[in-house]
């Protein structure tokens, strides 16, 4: 199963004014094709109702589906793939649950914690914090943009830069060689969720552009 996307957008119901799965739709409607459900501290029976209700959602739209750490809820609901943190259970054994059928992200801080996921059959990271972000706060130091090129020199995997990602900031962030970009609060939190997102596909859209146009002989 292929990473297709760039955007990886993250859930957080606390982050939007609007019901997530209308959030969540706006979104869609905006261009996003993947979906990280992400609401840690939701009853497992909440969760699995609300991942039911996302994953329908996503089908609409021909968008992947992700959940964050829960590999039961992500095999249940038959999602795209699920997502591990630092106190996951790690790739290579979710990859024995979950087989070839999904795809696996791990979040990742720093080279050793990027080349521990690669090789543990991790199918791409997030990297970051990249910029200052509210969430992280006194947690974790950013980490800067041009950590991006030495972590793509050591993996092959794709890297989605999290963080501080704003559509003012994307194009500088990708340049840098991430695959994509990942986020939550700069479209879950806008007045105008479709609007945001749409911003942020064109952004993305562009730097596709000037790729392909640089890799064209002429």
């Amino acid at each position: 199963m292929p990473v297709d996307f760039k955007l990886y957008l993250i859930t957080d119901r606390k982050q939007t004014k609007l019901p997530l799965t209308q959030a969540i739709r706006l979104a869609l409607e905006g261009g996003v094709r993947a979906i990280q459900l992400r609401e840690k501290d939701l009853p497992i029976q909440e969760l699995l109702s609300l991942a039911k209700e996302v994953r329908i959602l996503t089908r609409q739209f021909n968008a992947r589906l992700f959940i964050n750490d829960r590999v039961d809820i992500a095999v249940a609901v038959e999602a795209d793939g699920v997502h591990l943190g630092h106190q996951s259970m790690p790739p290579e054994a979710v990859r024995n649950v979950v087989g070839k059928n999904m795809l696996i992200g791990v979040s990742t801080h720093d080279l050793a914690e990027a080349k521990a996921a690669e090789a543990g059959g991790a199918d791409f990271i997030t990297f970051g914090p990249i910029f200052e972000t509210p969430s992280k706060a006194g947690m974790i130091a950013p980490v800067g943009k041009e950590s991006i090129r030495d972590i793509k020199y050591h993996i092959d995997i794709p890297i989605f830069a999290l963080g501080g990602i704003k559509s003012g900031n994307i194009l500088k962030v990708m340049a840098t060689g991430a695959m994509g970009v990942a986020l939550i609060s700069a479209i879950f939190a806008a007045d105008d969720i479709t609007k945001e997102a749409q911003k942020f596909m064109r952004a993305i859209d562009f730097m596709d552009r000037i790729a392909c146009d640089y890799c064209t002989p002429r």
